[in-house]
């Protein structure tokens, strides 16, 4: 039986990782300085990869057939820019993120806030030479940088992070608390899945299902990650735990109470998986994942 508090996709978390590697080194224009050092840490650091794992999950399972695994590391790249600023002192003001100190600590904020800045291009770029390497027309490469600056922007994961900071120290319903992270984690998540599909040539009843198991999966995730902070230890997570508290932030689980929150999380799991199911969509990956995603240990 699988153990779902483990994630291993082991072979794509090697590529994904290698062309990250190549992302770092492909454009001399970044230079070697601080900036520089600061994007190649904040990249090169142990991630789960989740994001990079569902796309290339939801390519296979629309058919594709090539190595989408450059298209793959450009999420994380989207991804890594936001933990970037997250950990920033005027955000969370976080010291620790996958085990070892946060971008800002190493290189300064002044650093970390313009390495984050320039991720966002550099992610636009290597999508679009990675949409194009798997022989997509141009309208639909423009499509997969439209879907993931929109999850990033003001009405995804940039404006969710706003909604976030303006929650502190105020006790939020369960409807306020759902529309911050559905922006902040669950957007992205979304189009990961999403840009997956684009990429095997998903037609839109496929697009559908895919989008409605990454707007549920999202969520789930990010409630799983509300019962980590205040159930795990530092240690065990790599990041600070107990940081929700300490920010008097609204969770799902003060809210709903642990043991709530995890059926919470549970139920939308399965939520995501039947919205896949009934499209035909639905492989042993992508259950994986949705399982992973609520039962995992950090």
């Amino acid at each position: 039986m699988t153990d779902t508090t483990m994630l291993d996709f082991g072979a794509d978390r090697l590529a994904v990782g290698a062309q990250i590697e190549l992302l770092c080194d492909s454009f001399p224009d970044l230079g070697t300085g601080a900036v520089a050092q600061a994007i190649r840490y904040s990249l090169l650091g142990a991630g789960k990869r989740i994001r990079a794992i569902l796309l290339l999950s939801a390519y296979r399972a629309v058919g594709g057939r090539g190595d989408a695994s450059a298209l793959a590391a450009a999420v994380e790249v989207v991804h890594a820019y936001s933990l970037v600023h997250d950990d920033l002192p005027c955000m969370d003001d976080d010291d620790v993120r996958r085990g070892r100190p946060t971008t800002h600590r190493v290189f300064g904020p002044h650093v970390a806030a313009v390495a984050g800045v320039v991720m966002v291009p550099l992610a636009v770029r290597f999508m679009l030479i990675s949409a194009r390497g798997l022989g997509l027309p141009d309208e639909e490469c423009g499509g997969i940088v439209q879907e993931f600056m929109r999850a990033s922007g003001a009405a995804g994961m940039v404006g969710g992070q706003l909604l976030d900071l303006a929650g502190e120290a105020r006790t939020l319903t369960l409807d306020e608390l759902e529309k911050i992270h559905r922006a902040k984690t669950g957007r992205l998540i979304e189009a990961a899945v999403r840009v997956g599909g684009i990429a095997a040539g998903a037609n839109n009843t496929e697009l559908d299902a895919l989008g409605r198991y990454g707007v549920a999966l999202g969520l789930a995730f990010q409630i799983a990650d509300d019962v980590l902070d205040a159930t795990a230890t530092t240690a065990e997570l790599g990041k600070t735990a107990g940081r929700d508290a300490e920010l008097r932030k609204s969770t799902y689980a003060l809210l709903l109470g642990v043991d709530g929150a995890r059926h919470r999380a549970h139920s939308l799991a399965n939520e995501a998986c039947g919205a896949l199911d009934a499209a035909g969509l639905l492989t042993d990956e992508l259950e994986q994942i949705a399982r992973f995603s609520v039962e995992r240990k950090k």
